[in-house]
C-alpha cells in the first residue's frame, strides 16, 4: 500500500473495503480517470490515514458494518478530510452498517456503474483537489497594519483559495489585523483583501488567510489556481481533467 499522495493526479481517494474483487473493480475505476487509490481494509489504519494525509474523496464499504460507521465518524470529524466527497459500498444484504455519505455504489458493482457514479462526482472532487492546492508564486505584495498608514513591501512563497505565505521584512503580529494587495501573474487585476495571521516561522515566513475577498476577486483568484493545477498534471491527466471537469 503507498504512504503517501501522488501530486500527479486529478484527486486522491482513501478506499476502505474488504473485497479484494469489489476492490479490484474501484481502483481500477478510480485510475481510469486519474483518480490515485489508497486501499485499506481496517479501521485503524484508515482513520490513521484520514489524520495523516489529505483526500478529495472517501470511499467506504459499509459491509464493514460498525467499523464502516466508526470510520465515516472519523472522516467528518477530520479537520483535513470532513469536506472530502464521500462514497458508501452498499448492497441488499443485513450486514450493511447504516452509513450515509454524498454517493452510493451499489452492489452489484461493475465497471460501468462505478465509472458512471465517479464521473458524476468528478468535478466535485476536482473543485475539493483545488480548493487545497497550494500554487507556489513569488510575486511583489504590499501589506498594510492596522495603525499604519504606510504599506510594508513583501514578496509572496505561494497561494490557495483561502490565503497566502508570505516573506515579511517587518514583524507581523498575529493579534493586530492587516490588509494587503497584490497582482497574480498574467492578470491585470489586483487581489485586495483584509487578513489574519494564521502562522509564523522563525525565518520570517508568514501565512496569511484571506478574509472577506470580493467574489469577483474570488472568482479570478479560483479560475487563475485551476490553470496552475492543470498545469501540474501530465498531460494525459491534464485532458480529463479538461473533459470532465471543463467548468472547475
Amino acid at each position: 500500500m503507498r504512504e503517501s499522495l501522488s501530486s500527479d493526479a486529478a484527486a486522491n481517494a482513501l478506499l476502505v473495503c474488504g473485497d479484494a474483487e469489489d476492490c479490484k473493480l474501484i481502483v481500477d475505476s478510480l485510475t481510469s480517470l486519474a483518480i490515485q487509490p489508497q486501499v485499506c481494509e481496517e479501521r485503524f489504519r484508515a482513520t490513521s490515514l484520514l489524520g495523516s494525509l489529505k483526500f478529495e474523496a472517501v470511499i467506504v464499504d459499509a459491509r464493514l458494518g460498525e467499523a464502516a460507521s466508526y470510520i465515516m465518524n472519523k472522516f467528518r470529524q477530520s479537520p483535513a478530510n470532513h469536506r472530502a466527497i464521500s462514497f458508501v459500498i452498499t448492497g441488499d444484504d443485513h450486514g450493511d452498517a447504516k452509513t450515509s455519505s454524498t454517493f452510493v455504489l451499489q452492489r452489484p458493482l461493475s465497471a460501468a456503474s462505478i465509472t458512471r457514479t465517479l464521473r458524476a462526482a468528478y468535478g466535485l472532487m476536482v473543485r475539493e483537489r483545488r480548493r487545497y492546492f497550494r500554487c507556489p508564486v513569488t510575486v511583489p505584495a504590499l501589506i498594510r497594519i492596522k495603525g499604519n498608514p504606510e504599506e510594508v513591501p513583501c514578496d509572496t512563497v505561494n497561494i490557495s483559495e483561502g490565503g497566502v505565505s508570505i516573506h515579511s521584512p517587518v514583524l507581523v503580529e498575529s493579534s493586530v489585523p492587516q490588509a494587503m494587495r497584490l497582482r497574480l501573474p498574467g492578470r491585470s487585476s489586483q487581489l485586495a483583501t483584509e487578513t489574519s495571521v494564521r502562522w509564523r516561522s522563525p525565518d520570517g515566513l508568514v501565512g496569511l488567510e484571506f478574509l472577506n475577498l470580493p467574489a469577483s476577486q474570488k472568482s479570478e483568484l479560483q479560475e487563475w489556481l485551476a490553470q496552475k493545477l492543470e498545469e501540474t498534471l501530465p498531460e494525459s491527466v491534464a485532458a480529463l481533467f479538461r473533459s470532465i471537469a471543463p467548468s472547475i
